[in-house]
């Protein structure tokens, strides 16, 4: 991940670093939510996610997907549009966020066992069901939620836009 090799004033305020997420997180009131994705080309559909996933709890923590990560996830080619560094900038502007995150594995179940949060929160389009993330969190107490899926936006209808192949 290439967040250990930049200076740590190359990142915004609320970004973290995995490793020290515990004691960063120790001073934000709880409920803690949890949520994750790539969050390539911010659009109206992920500000209005993430402020109904904010308003589930008191902190609300955000863990992008690596640029490794993300190329693992077949979200075709060429994405992440935005480079790791470019989207904890974009989303740690976002009020609604507390925190900002990078992890390099295919899924955040090692950062969720480590963090412990109160609320694992996803879009309408995932079946919380079944995500080994729902059960991971509700092995300690927590809880699983799916927020409403905001239609008609998304990262990759506005890339298949611009290249030409999606509706305009």
């Amino acid at each position: 991940m290439t967040g250990h090799l930049l200076r740590p004033e190359d990142w915004p305020a609320k970004y973290r670093a995995a490793a020290t997420l515990p004691m960063a997180l120790a001073g934000l009131p709880r409920p803690w939510v949890f949520t994750n994705g790539v969050f390539d080309l911010l659009h109206r559909g992920h500000v209005q996610y993430l402020q109904a996933a904010r308003a589930q709890g008191a902190s609300l923590i955000v863990a992008l997907n690596s640029d490794v990560s993300a190329r693992g996830l077949d979200k075709g080619p060429g994405r992440p549009v935005q480079a790791e560094q470019d989207r904890v900038w974009v989303v740690a502007a976002l009020e609604a966020v507390s925190v900002v995150t990078l992890f390099d594995e295919p899924t955040p179940q090692a950062l969720l066992q480590r963090l412990r949060p109160d609320l694992y929160v996803k879009g309408g389009d995932y079946d919380m069901s079944r995500l080994a993330e729902s059960a991971l969190v509700a092995s300690w107490g927590g809880r699983a939620l799916a927020m409403p899926f905001v239609a008609g936006h998304s990262s990759s209808g506005i890339v298949a836009r611009l290249r030409g192949t999606g509706p305009c």
